[in-house]
């Protein structure tokens, strides 16, 4: 069991959604910060509300997750935290668009951030955390980690490669009685801003697709990010392996087990109907 209480955590993605949820909540449960983002504004709203709050050591970083230095120097600046045991592989971005309307840049983008950024961060700080008496990697894929719906090619390519990374890697750390434990979060819908700010594919010429997304997501989106920080936080206590958020994630991990390849005709026409509640 990995205590909260008197631990450091390093956050990825920690200026809105879920990232700034776990930091705020963290921090509410007696744990130290290093908050990492792009949004250095962002940041520096989390950290005074923190501070408003809570008496916590909080650093903040500005840092795209997209580029490996950055990322180092992150984990290198943790002489701040000396008793940094957590780190949460959080950040991530959108991109709508079907794969012929989603240029290879556009796709690399996605992948290089929501996947290699998960990558580059467990390695970044995995020597650290292994010195550790105990430790604990948690790194964010997704509901669509486990089911593929049409639309979402490259963002399920590197939420299944998230998913993936690290299954194996818990059994490595394992295998090795490493301190260092690992989790897979997979979230379901939760009311983040992520389809807001979300790219749109360059061969998409109609500008209402976007609003029709967020529309969607809105209306099937149940979680909130204090929510979702919550179940992620028991997690890590419990050294959970695979984190589901939400009762939607449970049932599309449920049924993608008793439907493998048929469960999107089942998904498909649930979401349809939520979606048409939710307009009435």
């Amino acid at each position: 069991m990995t205590a909260i209480s008197g631990s450091a955590a390093a956050v990825t993605g920690a200026a809105s959604g879920i990232g700034r949820a776990l930091a705020l909540e963290l921090a509410a449960r007696g744990c130290d910060l290093a908050l990492a983002d792009r949004d250095e504004a962002g940041l520096q709203q989390v950290a005074a509300e923190i501070g408003k709050a809570n008496k916590r050591k909080v650093t903040i970083h500005r840092v795209d997750v997209g580029e490996p230095a950055r990322i180092q120097e992150f984990a290198d600046a943790i002489a701040a935290h000396p008793e940094l045991n957590i780190v949460i592989n959080n950040a991530g971005v959108a991109l709508l668009g079907a794969f012929n309307e989603v240029d290879q840049a556009q796709m690399e983008w996605l992948i290089n951030i929501n996947f290699w950024g998960v990558v580059h961060g467990t390695r970044a700080f995995l020597p650290h955390l292994s010195t550790r008496p105990e430790a604990h990697i948690v790194n964010l894929s997704s509901i669509f980690g486990i089911v593929a719906p049409p639309g979402q090619t490259a963002y399920c390519a590197a939420k299944f490669a998230v998913r993936g990374f690290s299954e194996s890697l818990r059994h490595e750390l394992a295998m090795a009685n490493s301190p260092v434990k690992l989790s897979v979060v997979h979230p379901g819908g939760v009311l983040t801003n992520i389809v807001r700010n979300s790219r749109t594919g360059n061969g998409i010429a109609d500008n209402a697709r976007r609003a029709e997304s967020i529309e969607r997501f809105d209306a099937i989106a149940r979680t909130t990010p204090p929510a979702a920080a919550q179940r992620i936080i028991l997690g890590i206590e419990k050294n959970q392996p695979r984190i589901l958020i939400g009762n939607d994630a449970k049932f599309m991990d449920l049924l993608q087990r008793f439907r493998p390849a048929t469960y999107w005709a089942v998904l498909a026409k649930r979401i349809e109907k939520m979606g048409a509640q939710a307009g009435k």
